[in-house]
């Protein structure tokens, strides 16, 4: 009866462990509408320089994020920091210098910046950012 506990157990451990990666967590976290209230400001100005920024398309990138931040907080980020750091959505990234570091999030918002300049709805982004057309963005050439 102890062994068939104990395989029961582990099973049931092996599972739970196992289930965080299936089909049901395939989309990182995002805001499915506008912000209602105040988000949390995005890094900007002076706060754009030093060793996370020393790169152009870095600063580029949370310009962009800037100018498009209320349809960022509607983006998921699949560098999938909603896992490992807790943010909330793409919005996250670039509160904190998380953005400047990783091309996963300047990819996305270089994208979402791109496609809303085109007259996409938040919706549409993010359904072509989960099909993964943000990485098709080149880094060195985005310009706003």
């Amino acid at each position: 009866m102890k062994r068939v506990l104990g395989c029961l157990a582990a099973a049931l451990l092996t599972v739970g462990a196992y289930a965080q990666f299936g089909p049901a967590s395939d989309v990182p976290a995002y805001h499915p509408a506008a912000p209602s209230a105040a988000m949390p400001p995005l890094m900007h100005g002076t706060q754009l320089s030093g060793e996370y920024f020393t790169h152009g398309y870095q600063v580029t990138s949370y310009k962009m994020a800037a100018s498009v931040e209320r349809v960022l907080w509607q983006e998921p980020c699949y560098c999938r920091c909603d896992r490992g750091m807790g943010h909330k959505s793409l919005h996250s990234c670039f509160e904190v210098t998380h953005g400047a570091a990783c091309s996963t999030c300047m990819k996305e918002a270089a994208y979402t910046y791109q496609e809303t300049k085109k007259g996409r709805s938040p919706a549409q982004i993010r359904d072509a950012i989960e099909r993964g057309e943000w990485e098709l963005v080149d880094l060195d050439t985005i310009k706003m």
